[in-house]
């Protein structure tokens, strides 16, 4: 079966040719695709088409990409890839914050992007709630709801975007465990290489800038454990 039939992207470039070059890529590869332009109509389109992936540049007219991606992930959960002319990292932490799950600086290869959004098709798909509610993991003062898919730490709820959920469960998986960041790619991201080391690095400092600096250990040059205890 074809995961990708009428699949729906929105991409939003306000530069035509690479919006134009992106939308060609993704219909080759079987989505259904909508372009917008600028930062109010990427909130409407988004409003009207419901798309199931959203690929968004951060900087736009009307308003900027960081607010385009706070509005839609305020109306409807949606995946999302930046993109951005900056290889900044407070870009990327800022993006990660208002609900990005992916990233990719320019120039960027269609290839690659296609990979993505594949990738986070299928994270979305292996996220959704299992029709019988999953067991709630607890690790101290750490409560994680796989059902609900919330988090609460010391009784106050954090509000994690789909992405640092995913990833905090995989690690509260194998409890005080190091985990590479390559297989964390490989695992959460479904990604077949380690090209993007720096967006588990970042989706970390999200995950500990919520729940505080001492739940996830960091072994340089290997990869990060869930330091808690049962």
């Amino acid at each position: 079966m074809d995961t990708t039939f009428e699949r729906r992207v929105l991409v939003v470039e306000d530069e035509r040719t690479i919006a134009e070059s992106v939308a060609a890529r993704l219909r080759a590869e079987g989505f259904t695709v909508e372009i917008a332009g600028d930062g109010p109509a990427a909130v409407a389109a988004a409003r009207r088409h419901q798309p199931d992936v959203v690929v968004l540049d951060v900087m736009l007219p009307g308003f900027d990409g960081l607010e385009v991606c706070r509005r839609i992930q305020a109306e409807r959960p949606v995946p999302v890839l930046m993109l951005t002319a900056r290889d900044d990292e407070s870009d990327l932490l800022v993006g990660l914050a208002v609900g990005a799950d992916d990233y990719m600086s320019k120039p960027f290869s269609m290839r690659e992007l296609a990979a993505r959004v594949h990738a986070l098709l299928r994270r979305a798909a292996k996220s959704a709630p299992a029709p019988e509610a999953s067991p709630t993991l607890r690790f101290g003062d750490l409560e994680i709801n796989q059902a609900e898919r919330r988090v609460l730490r010391a009784g106050i709820e954090a509000h994690l975007t789909p992405t640092e959920f995913d990833l905090l469960t995989h690690l509260a998986a194998h409890p005080r465990t190091v985990l590479p960041r390559e297989r964390l790619l490989a695992d959460v991201w479904g990604w077949a290489d380690a090209s993007g080391t720096r967006t588990v690095d970042s989706h970390i400092k999200g995950l500990r800038r919520k729940l505080g600096p001492d739940l996830i250990r960091t072994v340089h040059g290997v990869g990060y454990a869930l330091e808690v205890e049962r």
